[in-house]
């Protein structure tokens, strides 16, 4: 068994051992006992997402100037830049649509139990939801410091100064190529990390998951079985939609590629955060075939502005709010609403729960109770997990799709 496939196996059975032995927690002891529990084994969770989080800034800069150096000129960057950046749009829009189709079809709201709401946790999302008025949103994307961009993981902001200095660097020429050589070995070194840090995977992915189920327990699907299913009814057709776009494009290739980005989803799915697969995500893209300069270039932009699942959701979660309210809205507050979304939702990478908090943003904004964000927050983990996954199959796609746009798809290892 290879060592991919080794992966994939530990990190399934983490999973089993992480649902099975927090339903046992859940079910068999004190609720104090269950709250410092789930509290301790998250650490695990938390230790591992942090190792990852240590060397996303470093890997990101690196390879995305060395890409834009490879590319060589301004009029390169730009083509790359254009065809990433019009199907970035293209999936969101899709994306965002599906969501609202659903859930007029098929009215969840209308299922959802006021009794359920999670208030407690809800004043953490109305404190963070400060960060996305126009002043933050353009704090958020223009960066006024890479020490400190870097120093927070802000990875729109990283791409931003990585794309003026790799511009600047390929302009140089010949007087730039040592920087870019210098760059070139430390995304190696850092890749080379990438292996270490995902031996951790699995342990990552048994105390989210472990966490979550000792916390909530697997009876919360009880009055979220309906939102739940139709939400993953809405994943599904978005996952059809992408891998035949995939097919038509990539032809046979897109088995090959499904197979490279196993692991990776899995490690994305377990602990609902794609920053914590970004670093494995570029070697498996790489050996997949695409150019390095392509991955460098695209997947930074793709985390930033290619969140498919998260779109759908977005949609779908803000429009099932208003239904539980027995709020009606016009079709043409609906779109509106979906341009508002296409555009808030854009730089939320790293954010926690980033989607909970554009929803809440958008629900205020359009006069629907942002107290309803808690209606949905007892199911949120679970439904986070497959837009997650669902955002990294969608990224590797559109790297994947660039590369073969630009004739630069190998056949790989």
């Amino acid at each position: 068994m290879g060592k991919s496939n080794r992966l994939t196996l530990y990190i399934l059975i983490a999973m089993v051992l992480g649902i099975g032995i927090g339903y046992f927690i859940h079910v068999g002891s004190s609720p104090e006992f269950v709250a410092s529990f789930s509290k301790n084994i998250k650490l695990l969770s938390t230790i591992f997402i942090r190792l990852v989080q240590m060397i996303i800034a470093p890997l990101v800069f690196s390879t995305l100037v060395v890409g834009i150096a490879k590319l060589g000129d301004l009029k390169a960057v730009g083509r790359v830049g254009g065809k990433a950046i019009l199907w970035f749009v293209t999936a969101s829009l899709v994306s965002l649509l599906l969501g609202l189709v659903l859930v007029n079809f098929f009215r969840p709201g209308d299922y959802i139990d006021l009794s359920q709401a999670d208030t407690s946790s809800l004043k953490d999302l109305m404190a963070k939801n400060q960060e996305f008025s126009i002043d933050k949103f353009v704090e958020h994307v223009v960066p006024k410091s890479m020490i400190e961009a870097m120093a927070t993981n802000e990875i729109l902001q990283i791409v931003v100064f990585s794309i003026f200095f790799g511009i600047a660097t390929a302009a140089l020429g010949d007087y730039g190529k040592p920087v870019v050589k210098v760059l070139d070995v430390i995304s190696h070194i850092i890749l080379k990390m990438v292996n270490y840090v995902m031996g951790f995977a699995p342990i990552g992915v048994f105390g989210a998951l472990c966490a979550i189920v000792a916390s909530k327990g697997l009876g919360i699907f009880n009055f979220y079985l309906v939102y739940f299913g139709y939400f993953l009814l809405g994943i599904a057709l978005l996952w059809v939609i992408l891998i035949s776009v995939g097919f038509a494009i990539l032809k046979g290739r897109m088995k090959t590629l499904l197979k490279r980005i196993s692991s990776p989803l899995l490690v994305a799915f377990g602990t609902t955060s794609s920053e914590a697969v970004f670093p494995k995500l570029t070697e498996e893209l790489e050996r997949f075939g695409c150019k390095d300069k392509i991955v460098a270039f695209v997947l930074p932009l793709g985390y930033s502005f290619n969140l498919d699942g998260s779109m759908m959701y977005m949609t779908f979660a803000s429009l099932a709010i208003a239904q539980a309210y027995g709020i009606e809205m016009e079709i043409g507050t609906q779109l509106t609403m979906l341009l508002v979304l296409m555009l808030t939702s854009k730089g939320i990478a790293g954010v926690p729960r980033a989607s909970l908090v554009v929803v809440l943003a958008t629900c205020a904004m359009f006069k629907i109770p942002p107290e309803g964000v808690a209606l949905i927050l007892p199911i949120d983990h679970f439904c986070d997990m497959f837009r997650t996954a669902t955002n990294v199959v969608g990224n590797a796609l559109a790297t994947s799709v660039v590369s073969k746009w630009e004739g630069e798809l190998a056949e790989g290892e």
